[in-house]
Parts: C-alpha cells; structure tokens; sequence
C-alpha cells in the first residue's frame, strides 16, 4: 500500500508545447506580489463537494492550499462551482452566475466523465471552446483540465475516456489555452504502482481525498510551475462540527456507532463535556462480513444521526500488502455510504483496529494501516493507538475526544 514517490507524477503542461503562456504569468505574478486573486473551479461531481472526499472540500479547496504554499505571498480564494452530474453544455449555460460573476483572475474547467455518456466530441469540442471564448472575453485566463482515469466500466469504457481527454488537448491547442493534465498525472501513478492508484479512487470514477490532493498539486505546478506536497494536509477543523453545534445548542447527541465502540462512546463524551446528553444506537459488526456491513452502511442516509462511528473489525479488513479489488471498493463504500451524499451533514470518524490491539499481530498490524490509510484518503478524522500506548480502548477513545475535538 505505499504511497507513490514524489518523482512519479510527470511535469505539468500549461501550453500545449510546454511554454508558460502569458495569462498564468500575469495570474503567478500576482500570486508573488500578494495581490488579490480569485480562482473559480468549473466542473461536475468530480469538482463539487460530495462524499467522496468527505463532504467539506475537494480538489478547487485544496488548491487554494497549494497555491498558498507555493506562493508565500498569496492572498488566493478559490470558488468551487462543480455540481454533480453536469455536462460542459451544463457549465456553458451556468458560467456567467457560477463564474463571471464572480470576476475571476482564472478559471479551470474540468469536463468529461459525464458528457462521454451521452454528449458527442464535436459538441463537446464546441462546448469547451465557447466556455473558453466567453472567460477570456472576460478577461480571466483559462486552463482546461482533462479529467482523472478511472476503473473501467461499460458506461465509461476507458478507451473512450482518452478520445475525450485528447478533444481536451485538441481545443487547448487550437485556442492556445493552458492545458492540466489530470488524466496523465494519475496515469503515470497507475504504471508505477497499480494499487496506489487505486487507492486515489473512492469509487469507479470519483477520487477520494488522496486523488484531489494529486490534482490540486498537478494544477498548482500549471499555474506556478512548483511542486508543493499536501500529503501531510490532515482533515479540516474542527473534526466534528456537528456534534459541537448539537452540544452547544443543548441538544442530544445522536451517535451511531459500530459494536463494540457503541459501549464506549457515550462515556468518553461525557467524560470531556459532562452535562452533554448522547444517545446511541448499536451498528452491530460481530461475524458480519465486509458486504454485510456495506449493506448496513447504506441504511444510514435514511435516517442520519449527529455521529458516525466506524470501526470495521480487524477480522474483516485486509491484512496484506495486496489487497483484493472487492474488499478496496467494499470498504470504500462503507465509508462513502455513512456520508451524506453532498456535503457533510453529520460528523463521521473513524477508529482503527489498532485500538482494540494493544499488542498486535502482524496481521492486525497491516489490517491497522489499510483501515488508516482509508480514512485518511477520505479526509475522515481517524482514532488510532499511538505506538508505545497500552491504553484501555476507553481511554484511547477519551483522550481522542478530549484533545482532538475543539469543543465550545
């Protein structure tokens, strides 16, 4: 499961020939003087925030880190208008409210996955071009992005991804617009390490955390032309702002969490905020498989609580260094079932195995890191036993909760 080495992601392309085109000079030159500069992301799902990514931010939010980190200067906003299921006709028809009205120094547009579905390439051409036209007329610069590779399927067969991406290409060098090389970027991840790029993705074609990540650094190196790193960037704060808004309201907490955390949870609460009311209903795990407790997941959106708490057993998580497609996608799915659909409604954490193994096999020990790893890669906030720590899981759970969680 390892991550891939810095060195694996290829140089990005702003120009089609390479060149650094004038407008990204004018929008870094900006970036380093510390003038204001606003960035707007236009695309579908892959854009928007959903739950594939957590529900609080997606690649456009994490380009505004990267741009920050690249540029010390920079006083950046980047504006997300990606809605799920959007095609580049939607986008043309939305991009004066969703985008010029915002005055933008830039503009990315990321089209693809949804219009190979149904829309044909002269119109997608066509609709990439008039976008492009119409922000330029605007006087913003433009990049045009093509959009992550995906796991193969009959609805978005691979070898029609590539002719979308290459009508990309093909727009960016007659308009002589910067072109972002999503697709190749996570490609050149595919040839080195499959699995690792496996694990970018939350489901067939959408990318977890980890996958924005790749694409909001891949965009940053067009825009600059530096390489900045966000592995290290952990979720958003505060962890749990549901839960914080419940207790300072004064209302009762609603928790759902997996056996045998639903024993555990509701002391280590009261432990740190002693007058809050929790009231928790068991998700029970004991000899259930990893469908079954997939199964279960997708109960959740029919009548959320405040609170997820997932702590799939060590039992059923994979213990090797290669583990199956099914159990990848499976896992991911219980993570992406307990979230809501767009953005996050309820707070959502996840506790690792290790938790409940003060002493660990090796087994567990991987089984540990493929449940961190999970998390992680879908900016979930992740309890796990620090090494050294022979902690009862009780007081691993309140200690989490109490300096991890900024409560009211």
């Amino acid at each position: 499961m390892a991550d891939a080495a810095p060195d694996a992601f290829p140089p990005a392309c702003a120009f089609p020939d390479g060149s650094r085109p004038p407008a990204l000079r004018a929008t870094l030159e900006k970036l380093t003087a510390g003038q204001p500069v606003t960035v707007v992301c236009l695309g579908d799902s892959v854009t928007g925030v959903y739950y594939h990514t957590g529900g609080r931010r997606a690649y456009p939010e994490m380009l505004e880190l990267a741009l920050r980190a690249a540029c010390e200067q920079a006083r950046v906003r980047v504006l997300n208008a990606g809605i799920s299921g959007h095609k580049s006709a939607d986008g043309l028809k939305r991009l004066q409210s969703d985008v010029l009205d915002h005055h933008p120094d830039l503009v990315t547009v990321m089209f693809g996955l949804n219009d190979l579905t149904a829309l044909p390439l002269a119109d997608f051409r066509a609709n990439l071009t008039e976008i492009a036209q119409r922000c330029r007329a605007a006087d913003a610069a433009v990049i045009l992005c093509t959009p992550n590779s995906v796991i193969d399927t009959p609805g978005r067969p691979i070898p029609k991804l590539v002719e979308y991406c290459q009508a990309v290409q093909e727009v960016a060098a007659k308009q002589q617009i910067p072109v972002c090389d999503v697709y190749g970027a996570f490609e050149t991840v595919r040839t080195r390490n499959p699995l690792a790029w496996r694990l970018l993705l939350s489901d067939e074609i959408h990318p977890n955390m980890d996958g924005h990540k790749l694409t909001a650094e891949t965009l940053c190196r067009t825009i600059t032309g530096r390489d900045v790193s966000l592995r290290e960037v952990g979720p958003p704060q505060p962890l749990l702002p549901k839960m914080q808004a419940m207790v300072k309201a004064g209302r009762p907490v609603r928790v759902l969490a997996m056996e045998p955390l639903d024993l555990l949870v509701a002391p280590a609460i009261r432990a740190v905020l002693p007058a809050a009311v929790v009231e928790v209903q068991p998700w029970p795990t004991a000899g259930q498989t990893l469908a079954q407790i997939e199964a279960a997941a997708q109960r959740v959106r029919q009548a959320p609580p405040d609170l997820v708490v997932i702590a799939i057993p060590a039992s059923v998580t994979p213990a090797d260094q290669s583990p199956s497609e099914e159990s990848i996608r499976t896992h991911s799915w219980i993570l992406n079932w307990s979230l809501s659909f767009g953005r996050q409604e309820w707070d959502v954490v996840v506790v690792a195995p290790s938790v409940f193994s003060p002493d660990p096999t090796p087994a567990e020990q991987a089984a540990d890191a493929f449940s961190r790893k999970m998390g992680h890669a879908q900016d979930l906030p992740v309890v796990a036993r620090q090494p050294g720590d022979s902690s009862p899981p009780a007081c691993i759970l309140e200690a989490w909760f109490r300096t991890q969680c900024a409560f009211p």
